[in-house]
């Protein structure tokens, strides 16, 4: 077998025409036929040619299902003979292509470090009433159109800020030299001392927006407060500007996941090599990866967020493709196939589903563009061009390294026996799937229930924005949010900016006072500002204070209830105002997003599997699974439960953006282990015919990898949970509960269970669709080396 194999003009002009082994049996009344030389799967013919009038139903049935087999092989020659090609240059050019990476990835990182941009999240939702107000701000009030933020000290517990005014006003005059700083305020005028004299703040105006102004200037205005702290004074940052362009919250517990992933790959592989060819193709995909982001900042208005869930992707991905060609490779060595062979098969079958769930992923992501958000469009982008990092040294780096290494691969063994090659029906995943194909409805119900049960508290999802009170302590502006609350009340960090535009018919600064008198009236409004006019006199701004804090479901309230109060000319806005309508976009972009994402995911499945039962139960499943990690999301941050346990001080609004979010990774994540499973499966039942069997053995090949690649996956989302930001842990429990459920109770039991219900409805695809659709396939007859099935064995009943 050479690297390109057989062409289908070869299968159709063979001579020797077979069915399966399992097909010639019952066609010949039980008897196994003696099968010619040569008459492997590569020789199949157009089953077509097989069928005769005299036939049974039986026999047509099987014919025109080796029919549609032989037409998929024809179509998924394309991309079948395209990545064997790829990893066969990079097999016979092994120092050229290791080569290239490293340049790549050291001219990615270079590039990012010089010409790289910085990261923001803007938060305006397009077209809404807080971002039009923003927008007509910057017109007419130019000198105020830049960031800001507040410098809060505080004098120690039962002193005045007064007694410590020399080191204040010192560390005032350092911010007023920071680059891109305009103005800053006296903390000690009126309005900006709290009651008791404590506390106090001045305003920083900054010379660009908060969505432009990036980390360093921040961090350096930070830094200048230090005379203030040297005093005895505390001296935070906070404000707009500091909120939007924090840097994340770094952990010693980042590097947990890699750790906990060379584990897995120890156990999975039993040797040191081995186990780190995946971990060498992770760290490259993530460094080149965060590099490419970096160069998209510089382009575009990139998430702060974006680098973070890229890496995480990134190292999940690059680990699991890595892992799946590596142990098919094996599997082909174990088998007794050479190094040429076996790399050659490996690449055909698992390299063509690697590239197949790579874009799946990325499709998923690239749905994100149908939010119309900036700042979840930049998180969706930055993650696909990790997820080509990943694809790309899976097809190529990958082979290179596995031809120089040949069989040193398994240098560094950890016992010093060989671990033996079992035959399909001795493993445990071979009788776990004859069990529940035995008895499904049982099963299904069961593991149904369990996921639906999970999913329960999801129904009373509310989703807000995170704001600075949801953050980490251990970050200044947290603190600075606190000492404000403290100080001034806790709607202080939620205050609302009515932007009245004079030039409107009828209107003038007269309606000004009763508006405010109107304003003061509401219970959900603690104090109402002094209005500022614009230079040209055409726009007043009149800030409010609420009662409640920004993330308190009453400051929403209050918001519709304002909006309700004022005229036409009056548009609501600020940082409040502006992710109250974000959160209002996203709940009503999800239902688009989602079913887009379906409808991609069913069509791809549809195309590759050419059933139509298998697309649909990997959609509804995959909705179980997230909607169970949904659920559990819900019940610790929003109900509290287990909160100590995952070290959070309280309750939280579910962040608007996450659902959208997960539902983009997880689906992509899970399509990815659903491709490789129904890939095996779908071998099995194209050589058998018989759906139990098939299930069984196709789970037997690939349970091992699937549990290997997602106990990976799941330790590198939980060192988001280790992480002190509740954004963080909130991301990682959504992520680390999706991926345990998908390995465990989907696969392991509803898949079984449910193709066991639908037996060979399992592939059924009408014939008119089938002729009509293009033929696009992941797996490809010959690639696998397959142990023959036990005589023993007694095969074990399908139902359905």
């Amino acid at each position: 077998m050479g690297w390109h194999g057989f062409t289908v003009g070869e299968v159709r002009d063979a001579v020797i025409r077979p069915q399966s082994e399992a097909g010639l049996r019952r066609a010949a009344g039980g008897r196994a036929p003696r099968r010619p030389p040569g008459a492997g799967r590569r020789n199949r013919l157009w089953a077509g040619d097989l069928a005769g009038p005299g036939e049974d139903r039986g026999t047509r049935r099987r014919s025109r299902r080796l029919a549609a087999r032989n037409r998929s092989i024809e179509g998924a020659s394309v991309m079948h003979r395209l990545v064997r090609s790829i990893g066969a240059v990079s097999a016979r050019r092994p120092w050229s292509v290791i080569g290239a990476w490293l340049i790549a990835a050291a001219l990615v990182v270079g590039l990012a470090g010089t010409a790289g941009g910085s990261f923001a999240d803007d938060f305006a939702a397009p077209g809404s009433q807080s971002e039009k107000a923003m927008e007509l701000l910057g017109e007419r009030f130019p000198e105020a159109s830049g960031g800001s933020a507040r410098a809060v000290f505080a004098a120690p517990e039962g002193q005045r800020l007064e007694r410590y005014r020399p080191a204040v006003e010192a560390a005032v005059a350092r911010i007023a030299a920071v680059k891109h700083v305009t103005g800053v305020t006296d903390p000690f005028t009126a309005g900006t001392v709290s009651r008791d004299g404590r506390i106090g703040f001045a305003e920083i105006a900054f010379d660009r927006p908060d969505t432009e102004l990036g980390a360093e200037p921040i961090a350096e205005v930070a830094g200048v407060l230090e005379p203030a702290r040297a005093a005895g004074v505390r001296a935070e940052l906070g404000g707009d500007a500091a909120f939007v362009n924090a840097e994340p919250v770094t952990s010693a517990t980042d590097a947990a996941g890699l750790v906990a992933a060379l584990i897995v790959l120890l156990v999975a592989f039993g040797t040191v090599v081995a186990a780190l060819v995946p971990i060498t193709l992770a760290l490259v995909t993530v460094a080149a990866g965060l590099g490419g982001i970096a160069l998209l900042a510089a382009t575009m208005d990139v998430s702060g967020a974006a680098p973070t869930i890229g890496a995480v992707i990134g190292l999940g991905v690059g680990i699991d493709y890595a892992l799946f060609i590596t142990a098919r490779y094996r599997e082909n060595r174990a088998a007794g196939q050479d190094g040429s062979t076996a790399l050659a098969d490996a690449m055909g079958s698992a390299g063509s589903a690697v590239l197949f769930a790579g874009g799946t992923v990325i499709v998923a992501m690239g749905a994100l563009l149908l939010t119309g958000l900036g700042f979840l469009i930049s998180v969706g982008i930055s993650v696909s061009i990790v997820v080509l990092f990943a694809v790309g040294t899976a097809l190529t780096l990958l082979p290179a390294l596995l031809s120089v290494l040949g069989d040193r691969i398994d240098r560094g063994r950890l016992t010093r026996r060989r671990r033996p090659v079992k035959q399909a029906a001795d493993t445990a995943w071979w009788r776990h799937a004859h069990r529940v194909s035995g008895r499904p409805w049982p099963y299904l119900i069961a593991a149904s229930a369990v996921l639906l049960l999970l999913a329960a508290p999801a129904l009373s999802m509310r989703t807000g924005f995170p704001d600075a009170g949801d953050d980490s302590p251990s970050t200044t502006h947290r603190r600075a949010y606190d000492l404000l609350s403290e100080g001034f009340g806790p709607g202080f960090n939620a205050p609302l900016l009515l932007v009245a535009d004079l030039r409107a018919p009828g209107v003038d600064t007269r309606g000004v006072p009763a508006l405010a008198e109107r304003l003061a009236a509401d219970p959900g409004i603690a104090t109402v500002g002094t209005p500022r006019t614009s230079p040209g006199g055409d726009t007043v701004v009149l800030p409010a204070i609420p009662t409640t804090a920004p993330a308190d479901t009453e400051t929403s309230q209050t918001l519709e209830r304002v909006r309700g109060l004022v005229p036409a000319n009056v548009s609501v806005s600020g940082l409040t105002a502006m992710t109250d309508d974000l959160t209002r976009q996203l709940d009503a972009t999800l239902p688009i997003f989602v079913a887009a994402i379906l409808a991609a995911s069913f069509l791809l499945l549809m195309l590759v599997f050419r059933s139509i039962a298998v697309p649909l139960k990997a959609v509804v499943m995959n909705l179980l699974s997230i909607g169970a990690a949904y659920g559990v999301v819900v019940a610790v941050f929003q109900w509290g439960w287990l909160a100590d346990l995952f070290g959070l001080e309280g309750t939280y609004l579910i962040a608007s953006p996450l659902p959208t979010i997960f539902f983009a990774i997880l689906f992509g994540l899970s399509m990815d282990y659903e491709v490789f499973l129904l890939s095996r499966i779908r071998e099995e039942y194209d050589a058998t015919g018989d759906n139990a069997e098939s299930v069984a053995r196709g789970m037997a090949s690939s349970g091992r990898v699937i549990t290997s690649a997602a106990l990976i996956m799941t330790a590198v989302f939980l060192s988001l949970v280790l992480n002190a930001s509740p954004l963080a842990k909130m991301l990682g429990l959504g992520l680390t509960t999706a991926i345990v459920l998908d390995a465990t109770l989907v696969r392991m039991v509803l898949v079984p269970a449910a193709m066991a219900l639908m037996g060979r409805a399992n592939w059924w695809l009408p014939r008119r669709l089938d002729r009509r659709l293009p033929h696009l396939s992941v797996e490809h007859a010959g690639d696998a080396p397959r142990t023959p099935r036990p005589a023993s064995r007694t095969e074990a009943p399908t139902k359905g």
